[in-house]
């Protein structure tokens, strides 16, 4: 027959059981959302690391080159401005 105490008593304990899955599960994938992250955050620090060592070898070769050929460059940097102003003064 049909026991409305017994039945109770499994519910709660699926409940229990359901809560306890629920609880692990978050806790899992809190726990792989972080080792995620911390991973990524790793892989930006190393080619923010690059970026910055390529950048400082460019910023060396730039200097050289304005150091070796200082009208040249004075006169490129001119020119350029006139364009650039021409293009904003249009738009």
């Amino acid at each position: 027959m049909f026991r409305s105490g017994e039945l109770g008593t499994e519910l709660q304990a699926l409940k229990r059981e359901l809560s306890r899955l629920l609880d692990t599960t978050t806790d899992d994938v809190f726990d792989a959302a972080k080792s995620h992250a911390e991973s990524l955050a790793e892989q930006i620090k190393t080619a923010v690391s690059e970026l910055g060592e390529t950048l400082g070898e460019e910023e060396e070769h730039i200097e050289q080159l304005i150091a070796e050929r200082p009208i040249a460059a004075l006169a490129s940097a001119f020119a350029l401005g006139l364009a650039i102003g021409f293009m904003l003064r249009r738009h």
